[in-house]
């Protein structure tokens, strides 16, 4: 650890922001300087957000320092071709030439297409119309206990939740063979503002799309490109939606044609975590305990617990406490209590690896093997007797469900 009287770079700092000298290690092993800490507590609560490498990269500390190699390969990506590839019925359409070594036979297919519209009659977050994309709203927030809800609040949420798994289903009801997820985000998107509503993910962060799809080894965050679904294939679609003030965020991983025992395997590992975890909520559990359960289940299947993301406080707010790892032996900390509504969203991945790796486009996080991800998502209210789930749809005969 270095330091040189650098302010506490946390936006939420409560000591004032002292000269500090807790430096972000990976920062310091890219020789990126001005990622200083005060102490723990700011540490922990940002290093792993995305506005703190956004931050630190565009911080007129580090110029003309070194920066993320990230941001070089997003630059030298942006007019490179791949003239050996062929998406066919896609004129046009390349790969982009990142200077990484893609874990897994995925590759993105460019170009991207134009961010989509939202009518203006639409209420939108506040982050939709800024250039940075930052949750304001959601930063003032961090550090604050989990809200418990009112009646009226919790009917919005059970809407907008209704919403949100109504659009899901439609999308999944286009996966096939030949469709590109781009498509995929048209319809979600389309369907989305049908429903009065904003798609939450688009502009969240400078996120481009309306729908995050995850392609076999895309851990999470995958943006919907240009590449066709293949048979064999298995895709996660994570859909968010913002209506008349509340959010609502569910995902679900669904197969591509015919696909081998692998993909069955880690899908049913992901789904039965899920809904193992789902029972053990109630008034007076302990967030840390979700882990507790959910990792017996992954190890079960010969798979691991992805532990950089978590599940979270959503409300009126997209992300915001309580935080709560996948996995066992973690520090969560609190307690349910009736009114809360969180997600649990476990990312399995096969075999015994859960770390992850990023691609240069600030977003997409794959498996370090390449080998499959999967992942569910639910809603999820705590009541006084229980816990109600919001996103709660069909059981899936597919994985064995009645």
């Amino acid at each position: 650890m270095s330091g040189a009287g650098i302010p506490c770079q946390s936006d939420n700092c409560k000591n004032g922001k002292p000269p500090s000298r807790l430096e972000c290690p990976t920062c310091q092993k890219l020789g990126i300087q001005g990622s200083f800490f005060c102490d723990q507590d700011c540490f922990k609560a940002n290093w792993v957000r995305p506005w703190h490498f956004s931050r630190i990269v565009t911080s007129p500390l580090n110029r003309p320092q070194k920066t993320h190699k990230i941001i070089h390969s997003v630059v030298s990506a942006s007019k490179a071709h791949n003239k050996d590839f062929n998406e066919p019925g896609i004129e046009g359409a390349y790969i982009p030439d990142w200077d990484i070594s893609f874990t897994g036979k995925l590759r993105p297919v460019y170009p991207l297409s134009p961010k989509r519209a939202v009518p203006d009659h639409i209420p939108r977050p506040d982050y939709a119309e800024r250039r940075d994309g930052r949750p304001v709203t959601e930063e003032r927030a961090w550090g604050q206990p989990p809200r418990q809800l009112s009646k009226e609040e919790q009917d919005k949420m059970r809407k907008v939740c209704r919403l949100a798994r109504e659009v899901l289903d439609i999308a999944a009801s286009n996966v096939r063979p030949g469709i590109t997820t781009d498509e995929i985000d048209a319809i979600v998107h389309e369907e989305t503002i049908k429903r009065d509503s904003y798609p939450s993910p688009l502009n969240y962060r400078q996120f481009p799309k309306s729908v995050c799809t995850s392609i076999n080894e895309v851990i999470c965050h995958g943006i919907p490109d240009q590449r066709r679904l293949r048979e064999g294939d298995i895709i996660n679609i994570d859909v968010s939606l913002y209506y008349q003030g509340y959010h609502a965020d569910l995902n679900e991983t669904y197969p591509v044609g015919k696909v081998d025992d692998d993909a069955w395997r880690v899908m049913r590992a992901a789904r039965k975590s899920l809904f193992e975890a789902i029972k053990q909520c109630k008034p007076g559990a302990l967030f840390r305990d979700i882990g507790k359960t959910i990792e017996p289940v992954a190890r079960d299947h010969g798979c691991s617990v992805v532990r950089t993301y978590t599940g979270h406080g959503v409300n009126d707010l997209f992300h915001t406490a309580p935080n709560i790892p996948h996995y066992a032996k973690n520090k969560a900390v609190g307690t349910m209590k009736p009114g809360m509504c969180f997600t649990i969203e476990p990312m399995i991945n096969l075999g015994g690896n859960w770390g992850e790796v990023h691609w240069p486009d600030n977003w997409t996080a794959t498996t370090t093997d390449g080998k499959l991800s999967a992942q569910f998502e639910e809603t999820l209210l705590i009541t006084e007797d229980g816990v109600e789930i919001l996103t709660k749809g069909q059981p899936r005969k597919d994985l064995g469900e009645e």
